[in-house]
């Protein structure tokens, strides 16, 4: 273990970066999606690449502890947006 106050390694620096590319990106994404909502071509775009080239149909089952479904996929990405919690998956 590193000490603390010490620099992260090259590694962890990576890492490091890595993710928060990826939450600025998924931050970006909800953005998006806040401003023209889910019938607007390049969120729906978003949408298909994040499912593998189809919007689920809903009601969608997700990891959340209570478990309980969303109507569609659209309502789905909007909770994860508004909690902050984008890497929660269906």
């Amino acid at each position: 273990a590193q000490q603390p106050g010490t620099p992260l390694s090259d590694q962890e620096y990576h890492q490091f970066f890595n993710f928060l590319r990826i939450t600025v990106q998924a931050n970006t994404a909800c953005h998006l999606r806040e401003m023209y909502g889910c019938k607007n071509s390049l969120v729906q775009r978003l949408d298909e690449y994040e499912n593998h080239g189809v919007i689920p149909p809903g009601p969608i089952c997700s990891e959340l502890p209570e478990n309980t479904p969303f109507q569609n996929f659209c309502t789905f990405s909007l909770y994860r947006c508004i909690m902050k919690k984008y890497f929660l998956k269906v």
